[in-house]
Protein backbone atom coordinates (compact mmCIF):
# COMPACT_ATOMS: atom_id res chain seq x y z
CA UNK A 1 0.00 0.00 0.00
CA UNK A 2 1.63 3.58 -0.79
CA UNK A 3 1.65 5.91 1.80
CA UNK A 4 0.02 8.73 2.21
CA UNK A 5 -1.52 10.84 4.76
CA UNK A 6 -5.17 8.69 4.89
CA UNK A 7 -3.04 5.19 5.39
CA UNK A 8 -0.84 6.54 7.99
CA UNK A 9 -3.71 7.96 9.84
CA UNK A 10 -5.76 4.40 9.57
CA UNK A 11 -2.66 2.53 10.18
CA UNK A 12 -2.59 5.20 13.70
CA UNK A 13 -6.51 4.29 14.33
CA UNK A 14 -5.85 0.75 14.27
CA UNK A 15 -3.37 0.98 16.99
CA UNK A 16 -5.75 2.69 19.55
CA UNK A 17 -7.94 0.52 18.62
CA UNK A 18 -10.65 3.33 16.50
CA UNK A 19 -12.03 2.19 12.96
CA UNK A 20 -9.83 3.45 10.37
CA UNK A 21 -11.41 5.54 7.92
CA UNK A 22 -11.78 5.97 4.12
CA UNK A 23 -11.72 9.30 4.11
CA UNK A 24 -10.05 12.76 6.06
CA UNK A 25 -13.38 14.30 5.25
CA UNK A 26 -15.83 11.47 6.06
CA UNK A 27 -17.17 13.24 9.52
CA UNK A 28 -16.47 10.84 11.79
CA UNK A 29 -14.89 11.95 15.24
CA UNK A 30 -11.69 9.45 13.71
CA UNK A 31 -11.71 11.32 10.53
CA UNK A 32 -11.86 14.58 12.17
CA UNK A 33 -9.10 14.62 15.09
CA UNK A 34 -6.65 12.81 12.07
CA UNK A 35 -7.51 15.70 9.72
CA UNK A 36 -6.92 18.37 12.27
CA UNK A 37 -4.16 16.94 14.03
CA UNK A 38 -2.47 14.86 11.35
CA UNK A 39 -0.45 18.13 9.65
CA UNK A 40 1.05 19.44 12.59
CA UNK A 41 2.23 16.15 14.05
CA UNK A 42 3.95 15.77 10.62
CA UNK A 43 6.09 19.01 10.29
CA UNK A 44 6.82 18.26 14.12
CA UNK A 45 8.40 15.08 13.53
CA UNK A 46 9.95 16.34 10.10
CA UNK A 47 11.56 18.78 12.11
CA UNK A 48 13.24 17.63 15.24
CA UNK A 49 16.00 16.15 13.22
CA UNK A 50 17.62 16.22 10.13
CA UNK A 51 16.24 13.86 8.45
CA UNK A 52 17.90 12.14 4.75
CA UNK A 53 15.12 12.19 3.03
CA UNK A 54 13.77 15.36 4.22
CA UNK A 55 17.32 17.24 3.75
CA UNK A 56 18.10 19.51 0.64
CA UNK A 57 19.93 22.51 -0.26
CA UNK A 58 19.13 25.15 -2.38
CA UNK A 59 20.09 28.37 -3.95
CA UNK A 60 18.04 31.12 -2.42
CA UNK A 61 17.09 33.84 -4.61
CA UNK A 62 17.83 37.13 -3.54
CA UNK A 63 15.07 39.70 -3.12
CA UNK A 64 14.92 43.63 -4.24
CA UNK A 65 13.90 44.51 -0.67
CA UNK A 66 16.48 45.18 1.63
CA UNK A 67 16.18 45.18 5.09
CA UNK A 68 15.10 47.54 7.34
CA UNK A 69 18.14 46.89 9.75
CA UNK A 70 20.79 44.19 10.86
CA UNK A 71 21.66 42.37 7.56
CA UNK A 72 22.11 44.03 4.24
CA UNK A 73 20.15 41.34 2.12
CA UNK A 74 16.52 39.28 2.28
CA UNK A 75 16.48 36.19 0.39
CA UNK A 76 12.84 33.96 0.01
CA UNK A 77 12.81 30.53 1.55
CA UNK A 78 12.11 27.44 -0.67
CA UNK A 79 8.51 26.41 -0.84
CA UNK A 80 7.97 23.11 1.78
CA UNK A 81 10.69 24.61 4.04
CA UNK A 82 10.54 23.68 7.59
CA UNK A 83 13.68 24.15 9.40
CA UNK A 84 16.76 25.78 8.79
CA UNK A 85 20.29 23.34 9.35
CA UNK A 86 22.84 25.70 7.70
CA UNK A 87 23.26 28.44 5.45
CA UNK A 88 26.93 29.93 3.39
CA UNK A 89 28.06 30.76 0.26
CA UNK A 90 28.34 29.25 -3.13
CA UNK A 91 30.14 25.80 -2.72
CA UNK A 92 30.05 25.89 1.17
CA UNK A 93 26.31 25.85 3.24
CA UNK A 94 27.78 26.58 6.11
CA UNK A 95 29.77 29.50 7.87
CA UNK A 96 27.20 32.71 7.39
CA UNK A 97 25.96 34.52 10.09
CA UNK A 98 21.80 35.05 9.47
CA UNK A 99 18.37 35.39 11.23
CA UNK A 100 15.28 33.66 9.52
CA UNK A 101 12.03 35.98 9.66
CA UNK A 102 8.88 35.28 8.20
CA UNK A 103 9.46 33.47 5.15
CA UNK A 104 12.87 34.87 4.53
CA UNK A 105 16.22 34.53 5.33
CA UNK A 106 18.77 37.89 6.39
CA UNK A 107 22.35 37.91 6.28
CA UNK A 108 25.33 39.83 4.70
CA UNK A 109 26.24 37.40 2.18
CA UNK A 110 25.44 38.36 -1.62
CA UNK A 111 24.63 34.83 -2.73
CA UNK A 112 22.98 32.27 -0.34
CA UNK A 113 23.32 28.45 -0.53
CA UNK A 114 21.08 27.06 2.19
CA UNK A 115 20.83 23.19 4.06
CA UNK A 116 17.19 22.68 5.20
CA UNK A 117 14.24 20.24 6.03
CA UNK A 118 11.41 20.23 3.88
CA UNK A 119 7.94 18.75 3.92
CA UNK A 120 8.54 15.48 1.33
CA UNK A 121 5.38 13.80 -0.35
CA UNK A 122 4.85 10.58 2.49
CA UNK A 123 5.63 8.37 -0.52
CA UNK A 124 8.88 9.43 0.08
CA UNK A 125 8.49 8.30 3.72
CA UNK A 126 11.11 5.29 4.33
CA UNK A 127 9.59 2.55 6.59
CA UNK A 128 11.84 3.38 9.47
CA UNK A 129 9.71 6.97 9.82
CA UNK A 130 6.60 6.26 8.59
CA UNK A 131 6.69 3.88 11.47
CA UNK A 132 8.17 6.58 14.16
CA UNK A 133 4.90 9.00 12.26
CA UNK A 134 2.81 5.83 13.34
CA UNK A 135 3.42 5.59 16.72
CA UNK A 136 3.53 9.64 17.47
CA UNK A 137 0.05 9.79 15.86
CA UNK A 138 -1.37 6.83 17.74
CA UNK A 139 -0.45 8.76 20.75
CA UNK A 140 -1.36 11.69 20.30
CA UNK A 141 -4.66 10.40 18.59
CA UNK A 142 -5.60 8.57 22.10
CA UNK A 143 -6.84 10.87 24.12
CA UNK A 144 -9.11 12.67 21.96
CA UNK A 145 -10.78 9.32 21.04
CA UNK A 146 -10.45 7.25 23.93
CA UNK A 147 -10.60 9.91 26.83
CA UNK A 148 -7.54 7.46 28.28
CA UNK A 149 -4.73 8.94 29.70
CA UNK A 150 -3.02 5.70 30.83
CA UNK A 151 -2.73 4.25 27.41
CA UNK A 152 -1.81 7.37 25.86
CA UNK A 153 1.29 7.59 28.05
CA UNK A 154 2.02 4.49 27.07
CA UNK A 155 1.80 5.27 23.52
CA UNK A 156 3.79 8.41 24.14
CA UNK A 157 6.69 6.17 25.50
CA UNK A 158 6.56 3.93 23.01
CA UNK A 159 6.20 7.48 20.48
CA UNK A 160 9.59 7.95 21.61
CA UNK A 161 11.36 5.05 21.72
CA UNK A 162 10.03 4.60 17.70
CA UNK A 163 11.64 7.87 17.34
CA UNK A 164 15.07 7.08 18.78
CA UNK A 165 15.17 3.86 16.64
CA UNK A 166 14.39 5.97 13.62
CA UNK A 167 16.73 8.76 14.34
CA UNK A 168 19.68 6.05 14.35
CA UNK A 169 18.63 4.40 11.40
CA UNK A 170 18.70 7.84 9.12
CA UNK A 171 21.70 8.66 10.62
CA UNK A 172 23.54 5.64 9.36
CA UNK A 173 22.87 7.33 6.01
CA UNK A 174 25.97 9.24 5.45
CA UNK A 175 29.67 8.94 6.59
CA UNK A 176 30.84 10.61 10.26
CA UNK A 177 31.17 14.05 10.48
CA UNK A 178 34.53 15.08 10.62
CA UNK A 179 35.02 17.89 13.03
CA UNK A 180 36.88 20.95 11.80
CA UNK A 181 38.68 24.02 13.55
CA UNK A 182 38.18 22.83 16.76
CA UNK A 183 40.35 24.82 18.72
CA UNK A 184 41.25 22.45 21.14
CA UNK A 185 42.30 19.76 18.09
CA UNK A 186 44.15 22.70 16.67
CA UNK A 187 46.51 23.40 20.49
CA UNK A 188 47.81 20.28 20.48
CA UNK A 189 50.06 21.07 17.23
Amino acid sequence: MALSALALCSRALLKIGAQPVASLDEGTAEAEVAANLYPGIRDALLSVHPWSFATAQAALGRLAAVPRADFANAFQLPGGFLRALSAGTAGRARGIVYRLQEDRLFTDAEEVALTYVFRPDESAFPPYFASALVARLAAEFCIPLTENSSRADMLHRLAEAELRQARQADSQQASARVLEGFPLIDVRG
